[in-house]
């Protein structure tokens, strides 16, 4: 175990990703924890950090009406452990990690696209994807079927960091008389 935090109630701690199955594994089947049901399972992307994707697993205990959330990070280079055999429900949880950050899970049966296009270059939750993507997809009403365009900008760059007209100015604290 790396560290622990407590916040609002909530346990959470950060795992070496070689120990996930284990900790898991011990979470639910331990009767005390009993932490049986995985509720979520999401990428987050840290693009400054050496291993820049934590995917975070969070559980439930109904027996002690209880969560906990289980940290580990991972980088481009290298996958974590599936644990679809722990909790079948983490299938698709897995695939939407791989689609949308690129996050590789070992072991997974099935580890394809979810969310975006069979086509679709990239992982679009991360950080550095651009915003406008790399291409546009429409459908073409004179061919019948979809198509795929470079995504062309008129302007390449706008700053759109402009002054609130709202900010800094005093408006008379003056009160209505009846006539």
């Amino acid at each position: 175990m790396l560290d622990i935090n407590v916040s609002d109630y909530e346990l959470s701690f950060n795992i070496e990703h070689t120990n996930i199955v284990k900790t898991l594994r011990l979470l639910r089947d331990e009767p005390l924890l009993s932490f049986t049901q995985l509720i979520d399972l999401c990428g987050i992307d840290w693009p400054e950090k050496k291993e820049r994707f934590q995917v975070a697993y969070n559980l439930l205990s109904m027996n002690n009406n209880s969560r906990i959330r289980v940290k580990s990070f991972t980088d481009n280079n290298n996958s974590l452990p599936s644990i679809t055999k722990l909790f079948p429900s983490s299938d698709w949880y897995e695939r939407e990690a791989f689609d949308l950050f690129g996050i590789k899970f070992e072991g997974h049966k099935d580890l394809r696209r979810l969310l975006t296009d069979y086509g679709f270059e990239g992982h679009p939750l991360r950080k550095d994807f651009p915003l406008t993507g790399y291409v546009e997809v429409k459908y073409d009403e004179g061919k019948k079927r979809v198509i795929y365009e470079p995504v062309e900008l008129k302007q390449e760059y706008r700053d759109f960091d402009f002054e609130s007209p709202w900010e800094g100015v005093d408006y008379p604290n003056e009160v209505l008389k009846d006539d």
